[in-house]
């Protein structure tokens, strides 16, 4: 391992997670892994790159020197960002699953017991097919989550780079709740947003902001189209903060008119079960019953407001298409995992269908705690209402953060 001072993190995290990612490889009787996800690249090796459509791999013998398999340009990501002293490029027009493949032999591999990650978005059934058919004398195994069961848990570390993506998205919450006003678009409220982000020291999200207006905030997963924001609409924003490809997330609803007794009732239902979330969630608690205090709340409306999907996901790191971690851990009934200290997930009380025609979302990031849970937001959870289109009238309403300053970084966050 080559000892740098210029990555995310200290040497000696990246030392620990190596460790303990060998721990779990001697359990499972595995001589090595294959690593291709691009979000377990990072974790292990602070490896990032928006080229990981072509074929990466991060190969991690269990008593030796790990070797990164990448495309020849994204080579230079490996010695620019990582520890990893030994790479094995390929060229354009060169075969990634056979360079794999000898690298396999090269190394002393090709007889042993080898994982590799089967559910990898990023290793398609295609490119696995070949290796199974090229790697004869060995044993593949599926080891899909080997490294995840490593990131479910945050260090302090990651804690404090959580806390630098939150503050961008806090940034960009409290542009995009300001620019939600009738007679702009939502162009105009997505390009408040993201440039407050960045200003705050954010970095590109896995996801950009979804921004949806009047009857369109119905349409799941929808964001800014163009569309001009109309007097007396709501709107909907949900923004996730990026440092370092660490991720925290938040919904806000913007209200601009009189804020109806639907409404209310609605923004009340979801601060409700937050509140009554962060007083009981903590170490032991088990994710359904997580999800059931959420669910509980929420469905006693009388204003016809749904909770279609889980009630929560873990979060950290992510590249795109998506910014949580829900495959890791997700809050949903039925699942009796037990939280622990370190994890650290997205609570998502949204409402779909209020009135029958719109939806609002107010949520929070948290990490458990020893003790019980913490926010790492500080923005306001009320709607904020712009009465006359002029402005937010709401108790508890944003406070724009200031930027994070060129100096600040993970071992020194901003206070």
């Amino acid at each position: 391992m080559k000892i740098r001072d210029d990555m995310t993190f200290e040497p000696a995290e990246y030392q620990r997670r190596l460790t303990e990612l060998r721990e779990r490889m001697e359990r499972r009787n595995l001589d090595a892994v294959v690593i291709t996800d691009p979000e377990n690249l990072m974790y292990l090796t602070d490896y990032q790159t928006t080229g990981y459509s072509f074929f990466q791999a991060l190969v991690v013998p269990l008593d030796d020197e790990p070797v990164m398999i990448t495309r020849e340009m994204e080579e230079s990501n490996v010695l620019a960002r990582t520890w990893v002293e030994r790479t094995r490029p390929y060229p354009d027009t060169g075969d990634a699953i056979q360079e794999l493949v000898l690298t396999l032999k090269q190394i002393g591999l090709g007889t042993k017991r080898v994982g590799y990650e089967r559910n990898s978005y990023f290793f398609p059934a295609y490119q696995q097919d070949r290796v199974h058919t090229s790697f004869q004398q060995g044993v593949l195994m599926d080891c899909f989550g080997i490294v995840e069961a490593g990131r479910a848990r945050k260090s302090d570390a990651e804690i404090a780079v959580m806390r630098l993506a939150a503050r961008a998205a806090e940034a960009g919450m409290a542009a995009g709740l300001e620019a939600a006003l009738p007679g702009n678009t939502e162009n105009d409220v997505a390009a408040a947003i993201s440039s407050a982000m960045f200003r705050a020291g954010g970095e590109f999200p896995a996801v950009m902001p979804y921004v949806t207006s009047g009857p369109r905030t119905m349409i799941g997963h929808a964001t800014w189209e163009g569309r001009t924001i109309e007097p007396g609409e709501h709107v909907f924003l949900e923004v996730g903060g990026c440092y370092r490809r660490y991720h925290t997330a938040l919904m806000r609803t913007v209200v601009n008119g009189e804020l109806s007794p639907s409404l209310f009732q609605a923004q009340e239902r979801m601060k409700l079960a937050l509140a009554e979330l962060r007083s009981l969630m903590g170490p032991g608690m088990t994710v359904s019953d997580a999800d059931s205090v959420v669910r509980r709340v929420i469905s006693d409306n009388t204003v016809d407001g749904r909770l279609i999907t889980r009630s929560g996901y873990s979060i950290g790191i992510a590249f795109p298409p998506s910014w949580d971690e829900g495959y890791i851990l997700s809050l949903n009934p039925g699942d009796f995992t037990a939280l622990e200290p370190g994890m650290t997930f997205h609570i998502i009380p949204w409402m779909w269908g209020v009135d029958g025609d719109k939806t609002v979302g107010i949520s929070d990031t948290l990490r458990i705690t020893d003790h019980g849970c913490e926010s790492f937001f500080t923005i306001g959870e009320d709607f904020t209402v712009h009465e006359h289109g002029i402005g937010p009238e709401t108790t508890g309403g944003p406070t724009v953060l200031s930027a994070v300053s060129d100096t600040e970084t993970a071992e020194n966050p901003a206070p």
